[in-house]
């Protein structure tokens, strides 16, 4: 027969609903995901402290001021062979209107849980509520890839800054490849990150990997800085970066009315300049995309105004350029870097050359005999 529990006296846990109702404000949870995930985790400690084998489920009774346990049974027809079964009747002595295929509940709430229990219900409900809060930060987090948020620079190890989400408990990882070179980091700094994903770290703790050095990060700063980017008025093409050294970005507009260049340079160059500042001095092209190839190339290549000759092979994606002698480091850039930043914007290999290896190339070529 099942086994009988008096109904238990109703002792008033109102101040853990009123904290767990203040709690669920202040942090902005779900209350009913909060209430299902302790109920879960009460269930499998009362299991364990009382050696309860059927099915136990926990219930937070809020309207009467109580933690509820109920075990639970499957009537079958007779003699039952698992713990989480009941014969038709013992079941008869819970309920006379039980049937063979009929889940059965008993109430089996404590009158009073032991100083042990007790305790280990305080840590499963702590540990879940905390849980819960993670789980939630990290599903908002989610929600902000690809955005830019401000951070507190908490900790510094091995050249890896660490930081805290505003507005969360979050920690976000600034790896040294996501850090521009520009950058100087104490702790205590507040700065723009850009979030790159959402992960867990080698102890299951959910970590947010956030960058200051990818193209992203840019393209946000000017979205905060030039309104027609943010509506939409405005898009970006295409943005490439060499992290403290250069940005290319290539934007353009549907509306015949609008300028997307001058929108997103500024009167006298505010907008641009402001973003500049931020990224410590780092240059900025702002280009307006063509479609056609040749003057796209020729503006990706900016500083560089005007070229002597291009020869584009679109078939193998790759560019001959020509370019004036003295023009030649400006085509390149410093360390190839203009060169290199233009290529990737095209999509295609671009080979800059000087107008005299031109020349010099064709007075080498033999005369006809």
């Amino acid at each position: 027969m099942a086994r009988k529990v008096e109904q238990p006296v109703k002792k008033d846990d109102r101040e853990f609903f009123l904290a767990l109702d203040q709690l669920s404000k202040e942090r902005k949870l779900d209350k009913d995901l909060l209430i299902k995930s302790i109920e879960a985790g009460l269930s499998s400690a009362y299991k364990k402290e009382m050696g309860e084998s059927r099915t136990v489920v926990a219930k937070l009774n809020e309207e009467a001021g109580r933690i509820e346990y109920y075990a639970y049974q499957k009537v079958v027809d007779g003699e039952p062979q698992e713990d989480n079964e009941l014969s038709l009747e013992e079941a008869h002595d819970i309920d006379p209107n039980a049937k063979v295929g009929d889940i059965i509940g008993e109430d089996i709430t404590p009158i009073k849980l032991s100083r042990i229990a007790a305790q280990t219900a305080k840590q499963v409900i702590m540990q879940r509520i905390n849980e819960a809060i993670r789980e939630q930060i990290a599903s908002e987090m989610n929600d902000k890839e690809g955005e830019l948020v401000s951070a507190v620079v908490r900790r510094i190890e091995s050249g890896i800054v660490y930081v805290e989400i505003t507005g969360s408990q979050m920690e976000g990882v600034l790896g040294v490849s996501d850090q521009c070179p520009t950058d100087d980091y104490h702790v205590g700094d507040i700065v723009k990150v850009f979030v790159k994903r959402v992960r867990e770290n080698a102890y299951g703790n959910t970590q947010v990997v956030v960058s200051r050095s990818c193209p992203g990060f840019v393209k946000k700063l000017f979205e905060v800085e030039v309104p027609e980017l943010k509506s939409g008025l405005v898009k970006v093409k295409n943005i490439v970066r060499e992290a403290g050294n250069r940005t290319k970005m290539v934007v353009y507009t549907d509306d015949p009315n609008l300028d997307a260049l001058s929108s997103c340079i500024g009167i006298r160059g505010e907008r641009v300049n402001s973003i500049v500042g931020q990224l410590g001095g780092e240059k900025i092209d702002v280009i307006l995309y063509t479609s056609n190839i040749t003057e796209y190339i020729i503006r990706c290549l900016n500083p560089l105004k005007s070229v002597i000759s291009i020869k584009v092979d679109e078939e193998n994606k790759r560019a001959e350029i020509v370019v004036p002698d003295n023009k030649l480091s400006l085509a390149i850039g410093k360390g190839g870097m203009n060169a290199k930043l233009a290529s990737r914007l095209v999509g295609m290999k671009l080979d800059i050359r000087a107008m005299s290896t031109i020349t010099s190339d064709l007075e080498s070529i033999p005369g006809e005999e």
